[in-house]
Order: structure tokens, then sequence, then C-alpha cells
């Protein structure tokens, strides 16, 4: 089947089986993620089988993960079991768990503070400090903020 023009958005969800992933913390399972049409279409959004020239392996999430390099880490989904296409914005794991830390979109963007702490500095490993200033779309703002024109970017997190 063919998508249709009523498509807008792309929801995911991730592998979940009890019996293999007991859960301890306080989100629901199976992990849901969402970006609009536009955004999963990008170049730099990338579906990942495997790194370093290697099948992926089960702890960087296998059997495919998304890689979404200017939002924040958690967008990008891993052990992707669905994918559909729909046409009204799907939820999304820690949007639904905590709307006021984060939002749909998550673009990394240090002029929107975190309820709790600034995201205005981070730290790059090997060093624990968060003494480089974070970039907006983490530096990929020539090719990526044109998804985002007109929008408020303190609105729409």
């Amino acid at each position: 089947m063919s998508p249709t023009a009523k498509a807008k958005f792309v929801a995911f969800e991730s592998y979940f089986s009890q019996a293999q992933m007991p859960h301890a913390g306080g989100i629901p399972f199976p992990y849901v993620e969402g970006l609009r049409l536009d955004e999963a279409m990008h170049p730099l959004a990338l579906l990942s089988v495997g790194m370093y020239g290697a099948t992926l392996p089960p702890q960087d999430g296998a059997p495919v993960r998304l890689v979404l390099p200017w939002k924040y880490g958690f967008k990008s989904i891993k052990s992707i079991v669905k994918i559909k296409l729909v046409g009204s914005q799907p939820p999304t794991t820690w949007n639904m768990a905590n709307p006021p830390e984060y939002g749909f979109y998550s673009n990394v963007n240090p002029n929107v503070p975190n309820p709790r702490y600034s995201q205005a500095h981070e730290a790059r490993l090997p060093s624990p400090f968060k003494n480089h200033p974070t970039l907006i779309f983490n530096g990929y703002s020539d090719q990526v903020a044109s998804l985002y024109a007109g929008m408020d970017l303190k609105k729409n997190y």
C-alpha cells in the first residue's frame, strides 16, 4: 500500500518483551517516537542497521535505529519494529511522561532551558565538564533550520 496525501507524520515503535526486558523505570513500553514527514525524509535522518562495518548490536538498537543528529538523543529511537505513516502528530514516550521537559520536536536548542538545568553548555567526552557552548540544532543549522522556518522554537521545543 502506498502512502496517501493524508500522511503528515511518521510514528515509530520499539521492540518490547516483558520477559526479555523487565522494566523498572517510570515510562511505559513499548517506546514510541514521532517526526513530521519532512523531518523523517531529510538526508540527515538515518535508519541505521549497522555501525563500524558490522551489524548493529542489540545494545546499540538492533535491528534498526533512527539517527537524528540535530535532535536530542531520546528522539533517536532504538530497536524499531514498527513504522507507520499517520495523519496527526503521534504520541511520543517522553512527551507523554513529562511534557514540560520533552517537547515533540526536541531540537537541540541552547536557548530553551530544561526546567531543571541549562542546556547552554555541554560536556564533550572524555571531559565531565560542561565547557563547550551548545550549538543550535547541534551544529546542523545550515542543513535543517529551514524545516522550522517561521516556528517559535521556544514554544515548539
